[in-house]
């Protein structure tokens, strides 16, 4: 494991992306996972959801996280801005991943012995301007196709990678 990064899921749409950001996260050594927002996220003790809506989104995590809830920390945290808020008191540095004006490159995204909160969201929409606007940093995944973004799991994987220089 590594205490390095902690991955944090803003409204995130699709339990199937949920599930393979447990499974990325995991096998690359993610500390802890903060689900916010509308996101879903799977079962939990004492679940406040109602139960049918709670165990379809944790089988549909379940079914491409394949066993990678049971070995990362998570937990459902409502506000992001909230959590950010948290984390900036626990000495984290926030970083956003969104293709915004203020952005830097990933690949010139250079920082060490600090720990860092990686916010990924909506799969339409992206992060918010106040999420962003909270940030310590924003970066970007350099596009060379004609294509203008990747999946967030993909994007999550890539970024992960680079700011922990595997």
């Amino acid at each position: 494991m590594n205490n390095k990064i902690t991955l944090i899921l803003d409204n995130i749409r699709s339990a199937q992306n949920v599930g393979s950001l447990f499974r990325t996260a995991e096998c690359l050594g993610v500390s802890k996972i903060y689900i916010c927002g509308y996101s879903p996220y799977p079962l939990q003790k004492n679940d406040s959801r109602l139960p049918h809506i709670a165990l379809k989104n944790d089988q549909m995590i379940n079914k491409t996280a394949l066993g990678a809830t049971r070995f990362i920390k998570w937990s459902y945290f409502p506000d992001t801005l909230k959590l950010i808020s948290k984390l900036r008191k626990e000495k984290y540095f926030i970083v956003s991943l969104e293709q915004n004006s203020k952005s830097i490159k990933l690949k010139d995204f250079k920082i060490s012995d600090t720990k860092i909160g990686l916010i990924v969201g909506n799969e339409i929409s992206g992060l918010s301007n106040s999420i962003l606007k909270e940030s310590d940093q924003i970066v970007e995944i350099e596009m060379a196709g004609k294509k203008e973004s990747l999946n967030v799991v993909q994007a999550s994987a890539i970024a992960i990678y680079s700011i922990l220089n595997l």
